[in-house]
């Protein structure tokens, strides 16, 4: 019965979120409430709980960059890389798309998704604005682009953070099995962006001709306090890609970095915490606690168990069902307390395979899937409701099926993708 109130508690939400009928953050904040007024999750894991409550590490991940963000902003930094991204595109909208989608794939296996996405949107707005072009399109693709580059690392989707630790997979190991496909996926992806979003291209000479005769070294406002800024900002990247070898985690290295960063700035309180996304933080609480009804519940891990017994001692369609189902499933419960959830599970599948080549096959799939469903739905990943949460701050607002129609397409592409690459190098 507790399993069948959180479904439909769920499914409710679901649906309220993706009609736009409701605010998001209102009927996540009331379906989050309903799962512990009913007791679907225990008052205290709400806050408490690593598998069914809050993320906390998430939450002040995000907190962090932010904060980060507000900083940089007031050096005049993006304005000068919006200039700079303009002129060197010579404001051709595609040209402009690839270019933006290129440093947001690049970056995002090093800095993470969520963090390169806080940093390249502001830049894409404000190209945006002054191209007199929709930044939707250019959002969107950045989004899906992070979601793909950060798929080729450990640190560069927080999915890939927990499937490392259950698995006792290493940095060099996700680059070695993840980084290639990815590359292949990225290009391909680059041509499907053409397809997909070039009857929304726009192109004005006028506005183009004077972005090009504007001087982007003007925009820098205070060049010492850039200076500080990138010095702790280094820091923080050098302090995500040691995160594993520190053992502190990513939330923490944000704070530290936010903490430090608005020490060298010296600004006023009121500037940077204005810049926070706080509807966005907001969203994701109530966001982990619905699926955290479907956690306490056993929902998912029956479906789990069921998918387990399906496949028997046929790896390969171990592997396929992973790798599509989690790509299904993680479009709709977002992929971090979905791969928390699933990961004990695989572990058990692996348990019983033949060697350690076929387990670590899994574990891959798994990845794959999770990673690439990401991009399902405006709500199944971290970077996709950071990207809504800027749109709608700038003025621009995104909706979720406006997203979820390039989502879809997508993962429909990766996913069928990475499971040719996951026959050909595994099971072949």
């Amino acid at each position: 019965m507790s399993a069948l109130a959180a479904i439909a508690i769920f499914t409710i939400a679901f649906v309220l979120i993706a009609t736009e009928k409701v605010h998001r953050v209102a009927v996540a904040l009331f379906a989050a409430g309903m799962m512990a007024l009913l007791g679907l999750v225990p008052g205290k894991d709400v806050f408490f709980s690593e598998h069914a409550g809050i993320d906390w590490n998430v939450i002040f991940l995000l907190l962090g960059m932010m904060i980060i963000v507000g900083v940089i902003k007031q050096t005049g930094l993006f304005e000068f890389l919006a200039i700079w991204a303009a002129k060197r595109s010579g404001g051709r909208p595609y040209k402009l798309l690839v270019l933006l989608m290129v440093i947001t794939a690049v970056a995002s296996p090093f800095l993470d998704n969520v963090t390169t996405i806080m940093l390249v949107a502001p830049v894409t707005v404000l190209v945006c604005r002054k191209l007199g072009i929709p930044a939707a399109p250019y959002l969107i693709a950045e989004a899906l682009a992070s979601n793909i580059g950060g798929a080729a690392t450990l640190i560069g989707d927080p999915p890939n953070i927990i499937i490392g630790s259950r698995a006792g997979l290493t940095f060099n190991d996700f680059v070695v099995h993840m980084a290639p496909i990815v590359a292949v996926l990225f290009v391909l992806f680059v041509l499907l962006a053409w397809v997909m979003f070039r009857k929304r291209f726009e192109y004005h000479p006028e506005r183009v001709a004077e972005v090009m005769a504007m001087d982007e070294r003007a925009s820098i406002t205070d060049r010492r306090l850039l200076v500080r800024c990138l010095a702790v900002l280094a820091l923080v990247v050098t302090g995500f890609a040691l995160h594993a070898v520190i053992h502190v985690e990513p939330a923490i290295i944000a704070l530290l970095g936010a903490g430090l960063m608005v020490l060298v700035a010296r600004v006023d309180t009121a500037v940077y915490l204005q810049e926070v996304e706080w509807s966005t933080l907001v969203f994701f609480m109530g966001l982990f606690v619905m699926v955290g009804g479907l956690v306490e519940t056993g929902v998912i891990h029956r479906i789990g168990t069921w998918a387990t017994g399906q496949v028997g001692d046929d790896y390969f369609l171990a592997a396929t069902g992973l790798l599509f189902g989690s790509a299904v499933l993680g479009a709709f419960f977002d992929n971090i307390p979905y791969v928390a959830t699933m990961a004990p599970i695989v572990e058990d599948i692996v348990a019983t395979t033949p060697g350690p080549a076929t387990g670590q096959s899994l574990w891959w799939a798994f990845a794959l899937g999770a990673d690439f469903g990401g991009n399902g739905t405006a709500v199944a990943a971290s970077a996709n409701v950071v990207v809504l949460g800027i749109a709608a701050r700038s003025g621009e607002p995104i909706s979720f099926w406006q997203f979820t129609r390039y989502g879809i397409v997508t993962t429909v592409m990766t996913t069928v993708v990475a499971w040719g690459y996951v026959w050909l190098r595994y099971f072949s």
